[in-house]
């Protein structure tokens, strides 16, 4: 996917929370395609259900998300010392010498968390990358994959879901990386989630507007 220049602002339509009833609505499409899920009242029920899912020790790895910091995931994850998390142990490695290692560290974690850019009344998941770095361990690298996701991200169709990710997740994750790294992020590679082996995924629709 081509380089697609910023918008001035975000458009404000794909701000807009879904109800607590299509919340509802979505989780069953989800399940009817072999997917796990569930909706959380706030960040913090959603925080618990996540946890809940990770075994003490367990290897878990999760990719740039600002829903999993919101609700709290990323410091539990990283701080709490209950878990073995892959990101600390990349960031620690030499990116010259050790990328072979980097990189199987984060294709194949035994739990892999993160978030979407947009959900479809349908069910089908839409996932947006500039470096692709997530998107291999959602698709089939990663044992178990779980996702936060909150409730303005829901919209009709496909269409519309790459609408979203254009005209308003984009200039967010922009802003962000031009802040975070000092670069212009891009929408390099695109991943369609419509199903997988039944129970891998799990799907957790928060009541609440966050991320991107």
């Amino acid at each position: 996917m081509s380089e697609i220049q910023t918008p001035l602002r975000p458009s404000p339509e794909f701000a807009v929370p879904a109800t607590r009833e299509r919340l509802a609505s979505v989780a069953e499409a989800l399940r009817n395609h072999g997917m796990r899920a569930m909706v959380a009242v706030d960040r913090d029920e959603a925080k618990r259900l996540v946890l809940e899912q990770l075994p003490e020790g367990a290897q878990v790895h999760q990719g740039a998300s600002v829903t999993l910091d919101a609700i709290g995931v990323t410091e539990a994850i990283e701080q709490s010392g209950r878990y073995d998390a892959v990101r600390p142990r990349t960031y620690a490695l030499d990116r010259e010498t050790q990328m072979d290692e980097i990189r199987r560290l984060g294709a194949s974690p035994d739990y892999m968390l993160g978030s979407v850019h947009a959900v479809t009344d349908e069910g089908s998941l839409v996932v947006a990358s500039a470096s692709g770095s997530q998107i291999g361990a959602y698709a089939s690298g990663a044992g178990q994959v779980i996702l936060a996701v909150g409730s303005q991200k829901v919209v009709p169709d496909l269409e519309t879901a790459l609408r979203r990710i254009d005209e308003y997740t984009f200039p967010l994750e922009d802003e962000r990386a031009q802040s975070a790294y000092g670069m212009h992020s891009a929408l390099n590679q695109l991943l369609v989630i419509n199903g997988g082996f039944p129970g891998r995924i799990t799907v957790i629709l928060i009541d609440e507007p966050l991320g991107f």
